[in-house]
C-alpha cells in the first residue's frame, strides 16, 4: 500500500510559513522591504497590540494588476528573478516568493492596490491561503496590505508570543534595519494609534540622529574605502563611545543588513589599545560589491551573507576603519577666536629691528645666605647654620638604614590586602597573627576553611549581595532616592523609549526619579541612595540594555529580578578594587547570608574549594 502523499497547499505554506514569518516582526520586515523594491517614497507602518491584533503598510509605490495581485500570494511567485543566474545579479531586497504566501498561510490579509494610469485599483481578501473576496475598488497608487489576526489558526506559535513591550520592540529592531539604509524615503510608524517615528528624507547622517537621538550624530566619524573589489562607506563612532552593552552595531550589503562576527572583530580591532577590552563601539558600515561576489541565498531571513574574498575584504575593512579614527586623532584643534588677541609677529632672523627678549638674573644670589633687610621678603627664610643639621651621620648609620629599608614589607609578604602603620621587622612579622583573609590579584579572596583554601570571587560576591539587598528592599518598602543637584536629560532611541515605558514603575519603586518631557526625552532627577558615585545616564543606559539583551529574558527574569540583577551588577565591587582585612570579613559574611551563595543570580559560580589533599598532593 503507498504511504507517500502530497501535502496540500495549506499545509505546505503553513510550514513554510513557520521558516520565514516567526513573529509580527518578520511580516513587517518583508512587507516593508517589497514597499521598498516597488519604488515606494513614502511608506507607513501602522500596529495594533504590537502586531497581534493588525499590522498595516501602506506605500506609494507601483502598484499591482487585478492578476499579479492574485498571483503575488501564490508560493514561488516573484517578479524578482527569472531564472537562476539571476540569484547572482540581486539587487533588491525580496527574491524567494515565499513572503506573501507565508503571511496569508497564517493571518486574515486585505489587499488594496492600484497602478498608476489605472482609473481603478483592486481589492483582495485572503485568510488562510483561500481567496475570500476580490473586487475592483478605489484607492490610491500603490499598496496598502493589513495583516490581521496572526496566526489564528496556529494557535501554538500564538501562544508563545511574548509580551507586547518585548514584540514591539522586535518590531522597532527590524524597522530600524531598513530605514537606516534608505534615508531618502520617508518612513512613519503608529502603535496603538501614537507616532513612534517619523523619519522625512535626508542625509544618512541625519537619518542616524533621528533614529538613535542626536548625540550619535555628534559622535560619528565617516569611512570611506573605494577598491577594485567593494565600496565601503558609512560611520564609526570616536573611541569615548564606547559602551559595555546596547552598542549599535550595523553591517549592510548592498543594502541588505547582515550579521557578520568575522568583519565585527575587524572593526573591534581598529580600536585595539584605545577602549576597555568587552566594550562596544556603535559603527554603521555599508558594503557595495558586486552580487556575484556575494551569496544571500542561505537562510530564509536573509542575515547571513558569504563571500568570495572575505579575506581580503577583512583587511580592507580594518584599513579604513584604522584611516577614520587615525583622521579624528590628528585633527588639531584650532581657535578662530582672535577678538582682542595681542598680535604676535612671526620671528625672521634676517631683520634686525626686532629685538629678543633677553632673561636677566642676578649671578651673585646664594638662597643659603640671610637676605638684606631691603630684599627681606615674606617667604619663609632658611635657618642660619644649616650644616649643623646634618651633623653625626656617620657611614655607620647610613649603613643600618639601608638595612631596614632592604628589609621586606608586609605588602610583599601578603599582598595587598594588609597593610600597618608600624615598622615591619623580621621579629614582628613572626609574632604578628596570622590574618584571616588574602586577597589575590584585586580579583579572589582567599580563605581557610576546614576542608582546605576557599577561593570567592569578590565581584561576584558583591553582586550576589547587592542583588538579594534590592530584591529584599523592594519587596519591603521603596527605596530611597538620592536627588540630584542639577538633573540631568537623556534622549532616548524609539526602542529605548518602548522599554523605558515599560521599566518605568519598576524604575520608581527602585529609588530613580525619572520626568517624561516628552520626545523620548527623560529629565533624570535622582537615583537609589547609595549609587551617587555612578553616572546617572551611563547607568540608566546600562539598566535598559541589560532588560533587553537576550541573556537575562533566556534566564526567565521578571522585569524586577532582572532590575534588581542590572542594579546589583552598577554597585558591586569591581575587579581591581584593593580590600583590607576588615572588607573582606564583612564581605565574607554577607555573602553568607544571602539566600545562595554559590551561584549569582544570573548561574555564574561564586567560589569553590581546593581541597586539602589536593593541595598536599601538589606539594608532594
Amino acid at each position: 500500500m503507498d504511504i507517500i502523499h502530497l501535502l496540500p497547499d495549506s499545509v505546505a505554506n503553513q510550514i513554510a510559513a513557520g521558516e520565514v514569518i516567526q513573529r509580527p516582526a518578520s511580516v513587517i520586515k518583508e512587507l516593508v522591504e517589497n514597499a521598498v523594491d516597488a519604488g515606494a517614497r513614502t511608506i507607513q507602518v501602522i500596529v495594533v497590540d504590537a502586531g497581534r491584533t493588525s499590522i498595516q503598510v501602506i506605500d506609494d509605490g507601483k502598484g499591482m494588476s487585478p492578476t499579479d495581485a492574485r498571483l503575488a500570494f501564490e508560493r514561488h511567485a516573484t517578479s524578482k528573478i527569472l531564472k537562476a543566474d539571476d540569484l547572482f545579479a540581486l539587487r533588491t531586497m525580496g527574491f524567494r516568493g515565499e513572503a506573501l504566501a507565508s503571511i496569508a498561510a497564517v493571518a486574515q490579509v486585505e489587499l488594496l492596490t492600484r497602478l498608476q494610469g489605472e482609473e481603478l485599483g483592486t481589492q483582495l481578501n485572503i485568510a488562510g491561503t483561500k481567496v475570500t473576496d476580490q473586487q475592483p475598488v478605489s484607492c490610491p497608487v500603490g499598496s496598502n496590505f493589513k495583516v490581521e489576526n496572526l496566526f489564528y489558526n496556529v494557535p501554538a506559535r500564538r501562544k508563545f508570543l511574548k509580551s507586547n513591550a518585548t514584540e514591539l520592540n522586535n518590531i522597532l529592531t527590524a524597522f530600524e534595519r531598513i530605514v537606516l539604509v534608505y534615508p531618502e524615503i520617508h518612513f512613519t510608524l503608529h502603535s496603538n494609534g501614537t507616532e513612534l517615528m517619523n523619519l522625512r528624507p535626508g542625509s544618512l547622517r541625519q537619518r542616524i540622529a533621528d533614529v538613535f537621538g542626536k548625540k550619535y550624530g555628534q559622535d560619528l566619524l565617516p569611512v570611506e574605502a573605494d577598491t577594485m573589489m567593494c565600496r565601503i562607506s558609512g560611520f564609526v563612532a570616536k573611541p569615548e563611545a564606547a559602551r559595555k552593552k546596547g552598542g549599535h552595531d550595523y553591517f549592510f550589503v548592498n543594502g541588505r543588513y547582515m550579521k557578520h562576527p568575522y568583519f565585527h572583530k575587524a572593526v573591534i580591532s581598529a580600536y585595539e589599545r584605545m577602549i576597555p577590552e568587552g566594550m562596544q563601539v556603535p559603527y554603521f558600515i555599508y558594503f557595495d560589491i558586486q552580487p556575484s561576489d556575494i551569496d544571500v541565498n542561505i537562510h530564509p531571513t536573509k542575515t547571513e551573507i558569504k563571500f568570495e574574498n572575505e579575506q581580503a575584504i577583512w583587511q580592507i575593512l580594518l584599513a579604513s576603519v584604522r584611516d577614520a579614527i587615525g583622521k579624528f586623532c590628528d585633527i588639531p584643534s584650532i581657535d578662530f577666536d582672535t577678538v582682542g588677541k595681542p598680535d604676535i609677529p612671526i620671528y625672521d632672523p634676517d631683520n634686525t629691528t626686532v629685538r629678543l627678549p633677553q632673561p636677566q638674573y642676578n649671578t651673585d644670589y646664594n638662597p643659603f645666605k640671610q637676605p638684606s633687610s631691603s630684599s627681606r621678603t615674606s617667604r619663609s627664610q632658611v635657618p642660619g647654620e644649616w650644616e649643623s643639621l646634618y651633623e653625626g651621620l656617620t657611614s655607620t648609620d647610613k649603613s643600618e638604614r639601608l638595612e631596614e629599608a632592604a628589609l621586606p614589607s608586609q605588602d610583599d609578604l601578603f599582598g595587598t590586602a594588609f597593610s600597618s602603620p608600624d615598622p615591619v621587622t623580621p621579629q614582628g612579622l613572626l609574632a604578628e597573627k596570622s590574618p584571616t583573609h588574602y586577597q589575590y590579584k584585586g580579583k579572589y579572596i582567599m580563605t581557610a576553611v576546614k576542608s582546605g583554601l576557599m577561593i570567592i570571587d569578590q565581584h561576584r560576591a558583591s553582586v550576589r549581595v547587592f542583588y538579594d539587598h534590592y530584591a529584599s528592599a523592594a519587596g519591603a518598602t521603596v527605596i530611597s532616592t538620592q536627588r540630584l543637584l542639577f538633573p540631568e536629560t537623556m534622549q532616548l532611541a524609539p526602542s529605548e523609549a518602548v522599554l523605558m515605558q515599560q521599566l518605568l514603575p519598576q524604575l520608581s519603586a527602585h529609588g530613580f526619579d525619572l520626568s517624561d518631557l516628552g520626545g523620548n526625552t527623560y529629565a533624570v532627577n535622582g537615583i537609589p541612595a547609595g549609587l551617587e558615585g555612578l553616572d546617572p545616564l551611563s547607568l540608566l543606559r546600562q539598566l535598559l540594555a541589560d532588560a533587553a539583551t537576550p541573556v537575562n529574558q533566556s534566564l526567565n527574569l521578571s522585569v524586577s529580578q532582572s532590575l534588581n540583577l542590572s542594579l546589583a551588577r552598577a554597585a558591586a565591587i569591581p575587579y581591581g578594587q584593593v580590600l583590607s582585612d576588615e572588607e573582606m570579613d564583612s564581605l565574607i559574611n554577607s555573602l553568607f547570608a544571602c539566600t545562595n551563595v554559590n551561584y549569582t543570580p544570573d548561574g555564574k559560580a561564586i567560589l569553590c574549594i581546593l581541597p586539602q589533599q589536593d593541595i598536599e598532593h601538589l606539594l608532594g
